[in-house]
């Protein structure tokens, strides 16, 4: 009997040994560490786009005659691209310059009246005066006197219908001009040309094609108006503003970072994508050669962090928009707290801006088993 209870006794010295050898001994677990200069980032993917995209054809219907440019044309203000036919209006300019110079003829006879008119208006006067001169002196009769005064006013009369005619032909002259400038308008408009410096993406139509009013024949952008549109998740575009620096990387190219500074944000975002359009130009070391639509992806620096404790998002409990539970390890035994977050990070990573005791230390994963009081140690290799 005595035998058995030692026996007992031992096989409970050697449970309560594995019981606090297992579960009393301070399990080690890795915390996070204060790092410096932290840059936080948000991500986005988008397209190269060009802000000054003009789709460019005739005002007026017809056949193309003549192409001049062709997609990567380099090409300037005023540049000829394209021309349709135009013999018919040509007639028309032709017609509108004869009476131009119909109407212009007619200005000159008119004003030729006027200067006989007033000429004949002088000798009328003249006669006037020496048969008034003559009825003092009884050499003539009043009724001579009388018809050279009449002579005088209708001489007068003559002038002023002269004067007239001249303002009619002046007027007349007047439209014949307007419609030789728009019958020339009209004749400009037979050829298509480049309304700014431009490059050429696309030609739409060709030789011998019949276009209608406003449709397209060419593609043209301001290259240097190329820039980055990227879509980014609101959840994470709240510290986005304009002039912040950016880093794009092309499908084409993925080993080079070209850097790049937000210029503008759009005030309406993509209702069925829940995405804010941000506009991101590319401010050195760009690249020669670009392709309209190409997929891109972005890193828009929104903050700098002079110094910072990050907490992965996976070690946090009961996460919230702006807070959550972390384990710590508090005066060698773990604990539980409830801090505050600032800025996310790329990674995954949570900037913890409030709700930590002084000398306590964050764990980086949770624990097998956390239990609050447990007695714990840090990992010497901890980050």
């Amino acid at each position: 009997m005595k035998r058995k209870l030692i026996v007992a006794l031992g096989i409970v010295a050697v449970g309560a040994a594995a019981f606090l050898l297992l579960f009393q001994r301070p399990v080690a677990v890795e915390v996070v560490r204060s790092e410096r200069d932290v840059a936080v980032q948000v991500f986005g993917l988008g397209t190269i786009e060009a802000r000054i995209l003009s789709h460019v054809g005739f005002q007026r219907p017809g056949s193309i005659v003549a192409l001049a440019a062709d997609a990567r044309d380099t090409v300037k203000r005023g540049d000829v691209l394209a021309r349709i036919e135009d013999s018919e209006q040509k007639a028309r300019l032709a017609k509108a310059a004869a009476n131009l110079d119909r109407a212009r003829a007619e200005v000159g006879r008119a004003e030729a009246k006027v200067t006989r008119a007033r000429a004949v208006l002088t000798q009328r006067r003249q006669i006037n005066e020496r048969r008034q001169e003559l009825v003092r002196k009884a050499t003539v009769s009043v009724e001579a006197a009388e018809d050279a005064r009449t002579e005088v006013d209708l001489a007068m009369a003559d002038v002023a219908v002269a004067m007239s005619e001249t303002e009619v032909a002046a007027a007349a002259q007047r439209d014949a001009e307007a419609q030789r400038a728009l019958e020339a308008a009209l004749l400009d408009q037979h050829t298509l040309t480049a309304p700014y410096d431009a490059v050429i993406v696309s030609r739409h139509r060709e030789l011998g094609a019949v276009v209608a009013p406003g449709e397209r024949v060419f593609t043209l952008i301001d290259p240097n108006t190329l820039w980055a549109l990227v879509y980014v998740d609101e959840a994470a575009a709240g510290a986005l503003a304009i002039g912040q620096p950016a880093e794009v990387v092309l499908r084409s190219l993925p080993g080079r970072v070209f850097h790049a500074q937000v210029v503008r944000i759009d005030v309406e975002s993509d209702r069925v994508t829940e995405e804010r359009r941000v506009y991101l130009k590319c401010t050195g070391g760009c690249p020669d050669d670009y392709h309209l639509g190409e997929q891109i992806e972005a890193t828009v620096t929104v903050a700098s962090l002079d110094e910072a404790l990050l907490v992965p998002e996976t070690a946090v409990e009961r996460l919230t928009a702006t807070g959550g539970l972390v384990w710590t390890l508090e005066d060698g035994a773990l604990a539980r707290r409830e801090v505050r977050f600032g800025h996310k990070t790329l990674d995954g990573r949570l900037q913890i801006t409030g709700g930590l005791p002084e000398g306590a230390q964050v764990l980086a994963r949770l624990p097998d088993g956390p239990r609050v009081g447990r007695a714990a140690r840090a990992k010497e290799d901890a980050r």
